[in-house]
């Protein structure tokens, strides 16, 4: 089976606040390490529903847990994630939904997959090889100043402008279609780096975020997260860097806070109260899981609850 190492699982569990004959849902069940410790802490009458796009995470899902009658793992998007959950049970509301944000550590050791520049492999990066296109296609016919825009905002690079020019102008002579080709593009164009950090890391964040549409399917599988949580149920998120976090916060606030036209009002009207409450400050992962996990050392937990 393919190792990853789950993170803050602990903190996951604590702050899902669990209840042995509730609904749960893992919206990114990657290799099965947060959900393996919530079906430990379920009861018989519990139920699991785990969704990952991944239909290589769902077969080792399938493999791990081939005599738990208590977990339904899903292959889909959590954009769909209240339409996938209402499918797979009888229940109509869920107890928490814990998400796990970024790539697999799975998903980056094989070469195949595309998603690493430190392995030769063809340029793909999608979560779902069955669908979708992979990054050398999209590359092949973007213009330049899309692909600036891409790599300058969901990579935060500001070397965008240079390695786009250079992406234009190389597959003029022959297309990119292999991870180290693309690697090897821009270290040549970026100047500097952070210390101990790739120079190609931030552009291949870039496009695989952009060619997964990942952040619009994290504002997706919130707002449906939203729809299923019973109340007092748990919203849980993990996030690994600033954009995902910058989202998972803003949603959090956005919904846990009263109209500001309403708040000002001497006596807010009956149901106006906003749908959330934030339980707690972000949670980062101890100096020992860091020390033993690198993929810890960035993520960042937060937590929000369903009121009545």
């Amino acid at each position: 089976m393919d190792e990853h190492t789950p993170v803050l699982v602990e903190e996951a569990l604590e702050a899902l606040a669990l209840r042995p004959g509730g609904l749960y849902v893992d919206a990114t069940f990657g290799r099965g390490g947060h959900s393996a410790r919530i079906l430990e802490a379920l009861g018989s009458g519990g139920e699991l529903v785990a969704i990952d796009r991944d239909p290589a995470a769902i077969a080792a899902g399938r493999t791990r847990f081939a005599h738990e009658a208590r977990l339904h793992l899903v292959h889909g998007e959590f954009a769909e994630l209240a339409t996938l959950v209402l499918a797979h049970t009888t229940r109509t509301h869920c107890d928490g939904v814990l998400f796990d944000f970024g790539v697999a550590s799975p998903q980056l050791d094989d070469a195949a997959r595309g998603f690493s520049f430190g392995k030769d492999g063809p340029l793909d990066m999608r979560m779902d090889p069955t669908s979708g296109q992979p990054v050398s296609v999209w590359l092949e016919h973007a213009g330049a100043d899309e692909i600036r825009h891409v790599i300058a905002t969901l990579g935060e690079e500001r070397f965008a402008s240079r390695i786009a020019a250079e992406i234009v102008r190389s597959r003029g002579a022959q297309p990119l279609t292999r991870t180290t080709e693309l690697a090897a593009l821009v270290a040549r164009c970026v100047r500097t780096r952070e210390p101990g950090k790739h120079p190609a890391t931030r552009t291949f964040q870039a496009l695989r975020m952009y060619i997964n549409d990942e952040l619009g399917q994290m504002q997706r599988g919130l707002e449906q997260a939203l729809q299923l949580l019973a109340a007092g149920g748990r919203l849980v998120a993990i996030s690994f860097h600033s954009l995902e976090d910058r989202l998972v916060k803003r949603f959090i606030r956005v919904h846990s806070e009263l109209d500001p036209v309403l708040a000002r009002l001497p006596r807010p009207p009956a149901g106006a109260e906003p749908p959330l409450r934030r339980i707690g400050s972000k949670q980062r992962a101890s100096a020992a899981e860091r020390a033993a996990n690198p993929r810890a050392r960035s993520a960042v937990l937060r937590i929000a609850e369903r009121r009545p």
